[in-house]
C-alpha cells in the first residue's frame, strides 16, 4: 500500500513567488546577491577559523559548524527558488522533494541544537573561566558537535517518513518555494491529524528542552554577573555572550513563526516571507553578527581577505 501511495504523485509544482515577469527579475537579482553574500560570508569564516590559530578554540569549533550549516541552509533551498524565479523551473520530482525537505529539516535541527551547545559554552566560559579549558575539552567539543549532527539527523529521519508515507493523489502544487512541512502536508489526501500530532509533539519536546537549556544558561549567566558586581562585568559578559544571543534570538524568532503552529493558521503568503527570513536572512547575518560583535573574528577576517586579495 505504500509504494502505492509513493508512485501516484510523480511531482510538486512550486508556485512563484511572482507571476509578473519584471518583479520575477527584480526578485531573482535580490536573491542571488544574498545568496552569493551568505556563501562568501560564511566560507571567508570558515577559512578565517580553520586557518587561524587564534581561533582554535571551542567557541569558534561551534561557530564553524554553524556556518557549515547556515550555508547548507541556504543552498538546499534558494539555488532551486532562482531557477524558478529566472527559468520558471517550478517542477520537483517527489524523491528531489523528498530528499531536499530531509536536508533541509536535518539542517534546521542540528541548527537548534548547536545553539543549545554554544549556549552551554558561553556559560562555562563566564560562570568557570578558570576551569574552561579543562571543561570544554577538544573531546568533548567533538562529542557535542557528532551528537547534534545525529539527532538533527535522527529528528529529520522521522519527520520525513512521517510527511512522505502520506497518500498524494491529487493537487500538486505547493504553496511555497521549497518543500516544507506543512505545504506539503495540505497536499496530502490522506488524513494528517495523527501525524502533525507527533510531528508538534516531537518538535515540542526537543525544541522546548533546547530552548530551556539556553535559558537557563543565560539565567545562570545573568545570575553570574550580579553575584560578580564588578567594574566592567556588563561589558565584558556582553562581548562574551552578546554575538551568541543575537543569533538564538533571530534563529529562535524566525523559526518558531515558519514552524511552532498547527495547519489551520497556514498562510502561503506570510508563509513565503517568514521562510525567506529565516532561509535566507538569518545565514547571511549569523556571520555578519559575530564579525561585528567579536574582535578576534574581525582581525581573522582581515587576514583572510588580505591574503584573497594578494592571491588576486
Amino acid at each position: 500500500q505504500s509504494a502505492l501511495n509513493l508512485s501516484t504523485v510523480s511531482e510538486f509544482v512550486f508556485v512563484g513567488l511572482s507571476d509578473a515577469p519584471e518583479i520575477r527579475l527584480l526578485l531573482f537579482v535580490l536573491f542571488l546577491l544574498i545568496y552569493l553574500a551568505t556563501i562568501a560570508g560564511n566560507i571567508t569564516l570558515l577559512v578565517a577559523i580553520s586557518t587561524d590559530s587564534h581561533l582554535h578554540s571551542p567557541m569558534y569549533f561551534l561557530l564553524g559548524n554553524l556556518s557549515l550549516l547556515d550555508l547548507l541552509c541556504a543552498t538546499i533551498t534558494v539555488p532551486k527558488m532562482l531557477g524558478a524565479l529566472l527559468l520558471e523551473h517550478k517542477k520537483i520530482s517527489f524523491s528531489g522533494c523528498l530528499l531536499q525537505h530531509f536536508s533541509l529539516i536535518t539542517a534546521v535541527g542540528t541548527e537548534i541544537f548547536l545553539l543549545t551547545v554554544m549556549a552551554y559554552d558561553r556559560y562555562v566560559a563566564v560562570c568557570h573561566p578558570l576551569r574552561y579549558p579543562s571543561i570544554m575539552s577538544t573531546r568533548l567539543c567533538a562529542q557535542l558537535a557528532l551528537g547534534t549532527w545525529a539527532t538533527g539527523l535522527l529528528n529529520s529521519l522521522l519527520h520525513t517518513s512521517l510527511v512522505f508515507t502520506l497518500s498524494f493523489c491529487g493537487p500538486n502544487k505547493i504553496q511555497q518555494y521549497y518543500c516544507d512541512i506543512p505545504p506539503v502536508l495540505a497536499l496530502s489526501c490522506s488524513p494528517t491529524r495523527s501525524r502533525e500530532l507527533v510531528i508538534l509533539l516531537v518538535a515540542g519536546v526537543l525544541g522546548s528542552s533546547a530552548c530551556a537549556v539556553t535559558v537557563v544558561s543565560y539565567i545562570c549567566i545573568l545570575l553570574e554577573i550580579l553575584a560578580r558586581d564588578s567594574p566592567g562585568i556588563w561589558q565584558k559578559a556582553f562581548s562574551t555572550c552578546g554575538s551568541h544571543l543575537t543569533v538564538v534570538c533571530l534563529f529562535y524568532g524566525t523559526t518558531i513563526c515558519t514552524y511552532v503552529r498547527p495547519s489551520f493558521t497556514y498562510s502561503p503568503h506570510w508563509d513565503r516571507i517568514v521562510s525567506m527570513l529565516y532561509g535566507m536572512l538569518t545565514p547571511l547575518l549569523n556571520p555578519i553578527i559575530y564579525s561585528l560583535r567579536n574582535k578576534e573574528v574581525k582581525c581573522a577576517l582581515k587576514r583572510v581577505i588580505s591574503w584573497v586579495r594578494r592571491a588576486l
